[in-house]
């Protein structure tokens, strides 16, 4: 029994959905396995601009980078309860980021944006307007800076995330965070600009962390992981097994995608080197 309101609920394919305030999501089927029509997510790249030049950025994103087109065909065809994380580059620069999702609301859709640190800390009442008018329904901001200021303003909102990055977070950044926060830490990606990044230090950093994971876990109140960081943590060797299997949520591709709207197409995952071009119908 889930003990939070329930956000929304919906069906997809054999099986039911049923997506709750605090973030927690259900699936029900009576069948033995999950057939869906459509992803139960999307990872959405709405632009490549970004002003910050992260040496470990797969995306590749530049201060001269384009934003991708928000009125393309297949964004219509989203059903309601479908979860979007929003991202770049940095996607408070779209210019029609706003008026996106206001669109998204309307249609019941639930949008979530991830930020960088230094751009909450830029844009801050921006960022509580969008929270508290509901036009965001979770944010997840990548720690870069470990302010206070950032942790201030993050703490009324429970739906907000820490973003971790396995090789470039350590431990020492973790003990800088207030206890009783949510994370989610994402695997290091080898891909763009983080193929050149890439070196034995951050190899040690992954591997520390992996070897003293224990030590992070009473930090935080809800940790949640991309599969690229339960592979790199090697999840599976230091959960028992009906534990992972409950609630691990499927393999990328499964449920989920991604889709750049700046180059106009989709994969299984944003560090896909298989790429298709856009359909007009997401199903």
């Amino acid at each position: 029994m889930v003990d939070s309101p329930l956000l929304i609920g919906y069906q997809n394919g054999n099986y039911s959905v049923f997506l709750y305030e605090d973030g927690t999501k259900e699936r029900m089927t009576k069948e033995d396995e999950f057939l869906p029509l459509f992803p139960e997510s999307i990872d959405l790249k709405i632009t490549n601009q970004c002003d910050l030049l992260c040496p470990m950025c797969h995306e590749q994103s530049l201060p001269t980078g384009i934003h991708g087109d928000l009125d393309a065909s297949f964004l219509y065809s989203l059903p309601p309860g479908i979860e979007l994380a929003i991202g770049g580059g940095n996607p408070l620069s779209h210019p029609y980021l706003e008026d996106f999702l206001k669109r998204l609301k309307n249609k019941r859709i639930i949008p979530n944006l991830t930020i960088n640190e230094r751009h909450l800390l830029q844009e801050k009442e921006r960022v509580k307007r969008l929270l508290d008018e509901r036009l965001i329904y979770g944010l997840g901001v990548s720690l870069s800076c470990f302010e206070e200021e950032t942790f201030r303003f993050l703490s009324p909102y429970h739906n907000a995330i820490y973003h971790l990055i396995l090789g470039i977070t350590t431990l020492e950044d973790i003990y800088r965070i207030p206890q009783g926060g949510k994370a989610r830490f994402l695997g290091y990606k080898e891909f763009g600009r983080g193929k050149t990044y890439f070196s034995e230090l951050v190899k040690d950093n992954i591997s520390f962390m992996r070897d003293h994971f224990k030590w992070v876990i009473p930090q935080f109140s809800h940790i949640a992981f991309d599969n690229l960081a339960l592979r790199q943590l090697e999840a599976k060797k230091h959960m028992p097994h009906p534990l992972y299997e409950r609630y691990f949520m499927g393999e990328d591709g499964e449920f989920t995608m991604y889709i750049d709207l700046v180059k106009k197409e989709y994969a299984v995952s944003s560090t896909s080197s298989i790429r298709y071009p856009l359909e007009e119908d997401i199903e």
